[in-house]
């Protein structure tokens, strides 16, 4: 069996939602604490801050993160790659850049994985053409126009189709992210970390309590 993954990366952009990024990563920083092999890049389209706030965005509050690669520059041995949404997955002009890295790295990461309408921008990069996949709900039948080749399914908190896994809303990436390391280090370790967490797990993918609100 091939070792579970120990380096990731996380695809920024102007107007990714927080909660799509930090709550994956958060996963992943309390694993850190016992297995130090875990690596973490973050990705932007240059060295500065990328903040949560776009040109779209109505209101003042906001956070930034400071990348620490660019995606030019970006590791070539990275195994998984998430992809958030947020308000700024719907401007094409801002995550250009985004798409083209996910066509250039897709074909060398072992999983990849999105977090609400992070699957708007790989179905832009063609990537998921043929699979099934799922998206936030609100935002669903905008989601769907961004992929006609995709499967899209309405009724999942999130989906696996081979290496590719899609979450539903904001909040849904955190349970597909305890799936995921459920599957990859085994289900004590998403025990533990969810038990520090306080966090209780949407356990059932086919579970979905938003499905209506997607039209």
């Amino acid at each position: 069996m091939p070792h579970p993954p120990t380096k990731y990366a996380v695809a920024l952009y102007p107007g990714f939602q927080a909660l799509d990024v930090f709550g994956p990563l958060d996963v992943l920083n309390i694993m850190a604490e016992s297995m130090p092999a875990l690596e973490l890049s973050v990705l932007g389209p240059t060295l500065d801050p990328v903040s949560t706030l776009c040109k779209a965005s109505t209101g003042r509050v906001g956070q930034s993160i400071v990348p620490t690669h660019t995606y030019n520059d970006a590791p070539s041995d990275i195994e998984v790659l998430i992809v958030p949404g947020g308000h700024g997955a719907r401007s094409v002009e801002d995550t250009h850049v985004v798409m083209e890295y996910i066509q250039r790295a897709y074909p060398t990461l072992r999983y990849f994985l999105t977090v609400c309408t992070g699957s708007a921008i790989a179905a832009r990069a063609g990537v998921l053409d043929g699979k099934r996949a799922t998206s936030n709900k609100t935002a669903f039948q905008w989601v769907v126009t961004q992929g006609p080749s995709v499967e899209w399914v309405k009724e999942a908190r999130w989906v696996v189709d081979g290496n590719v896994w899609t979450s539903s809303g904001i909040s849904a990436g955190m349970d597909m992210m305890y799936a995921f390391v459920e599957e990859q280090y085994g289900s004590d370790v998403a025990e533990d970390v969810s038990r520090g967490a306080e966090y209780v797990r949407s356990r059932d993918p086919l579970v979905d309590p938003f499905a209506q609100y997607a039209g």
